[in-house]
């Protein structure tokens, strides 16, 4: 299974999928919380996942879940320029009869893998998935992005230590960090993920070569977590 590059179509660079989000309009407020995950969105679906429209039920496809879910836009964008579902569906987000609303539904958007938007699910879900592939010896990897204030969850914290303990390898985790939390301190992040066991790696989040090698890393017996920094989000929203 290939990355869903469709033959024939425009390369899918930032500019592109820029000029899509620029399409999605309603939701303004979360500009930020979209624009922050798009760089990462474009190395994931470009390069990592395998994973394509026309082999979006196989069993052994790697799933991506966006538990950052109140920013969808990037989201959207990305998938439609990878051909999940067609452009001008994004002219009606946030339409009243749109498939694209405020919050991703798996229910309505090709593509989609999971329902989120409430802080706090796309982990624990991620981990039961991985775990489930795991005993189905399944070569699929489950990656899922989360926010780094959503790290605050309580949920969040028992899937980290679960995941570590049991040494969860076909699990990725990708922090984007824009210094929105709470006890937003650089390092952090990583530091509390080693120590419940695991790989922890923090990377340029706006550097595809660096995001790339890191996405890829995969050391037996942990899994894998990415913290992408970008531009701090009260700067961003400047």
């Amino acid at each position: 299974m290939t990355s869903p590059q469709i033959l024939g179509a425009p390369p899918v660079t930032r500019e592109r999928i820029t000029a899509l989000m620029s399409r999605l309009t309603g939701d303004e407020k979360h500009t930020v919380a979209a624009t922050s995950t798009l760089d990462v969105l474009q190395v994931l679906y470009g390069r990592i996942l395998r994973v394509s429209p026309a082999a979006a039920d196989d069993p052994d496809r790697d799933r991506f879940y966006l538990s950052k879910g109140h920013g969808p836009m990037a989201f959207y964008a990305v998938l439609a320029a990878h051909g999940f579902f067609p452009e001008d569906v994004l002219d009606t987000f946030t339409d009243f009869d749109s498939p694209l609303g405020l919050h991703p539904d798996r229910l309505l958007v090709p593509g989609v893998e999971i329902s989120s938007g409430s802080l706090g699910h796309g982990l624990p879900l991620a981990v039961g998935a991985a775990h489930a592939l795991r005993i189905r010896r399944s070569p699929a990897r489950v990656i899922v992005l989360v926010g780094d204030a959503e790290l605050d969850e309580g949920s969040c914290t028992e899937a980290i230590e679960y995941a570590g303990g049991i040494g969860l390898d076909a699990l990725t985790l990708v922090v984007v960090d824009n210094a929105s939390s709470s006890y937003a301190v650089r390092g952090r992040i990583e530091q509390r993920l080693r120590a419940h066991g695991w790989d922890a790696l923090r990377v340029d989040g706006r550097d595809h070569a660096r995001l790339e090698e890191a996405l890829s890393r995969r050391v037996p017996g942990r899994p894998n977590a990415v913290i992408a920094q970008v531009e701090d989000k009260a700067e961003a929203a400047r």
